[in-house]
């Protein structure tokens, strides 16, 4: 299972994702905001992008679980 994830360091929010939600939040150091499960690496790799490219608003509403997140 591949996880599309929102994490934040330090104010700063980054986007990734991983097959191992624990351990990576573990080797950035970093609090986990939000993440999606995808089967593919291709459909989690397409929601990433998807993501980075949004506005910092969007992202947190995205976290938030608001409407105004979807794509």
């Amino acid at each position: 299972m591949w996880h599309v994830y929102l994490r934040n360091r330090k104010g700063t929010l980054y986007t990734g994702i991983t097959t191992n939600l624990r351990n990576r939040m573990k080797q950035h150091k970093a609090e986990l905001l939000y993440s999606e499960q995808f089967e593919y690496k291709r459909e989690a790799a397409k929601r990433e992008r998807q993501i980075k490219n949004f506005r910092r608003e969007k992202k947190l509403n995205l976290i938030r679980g608001t409407k105004a997140s979807l794509p």
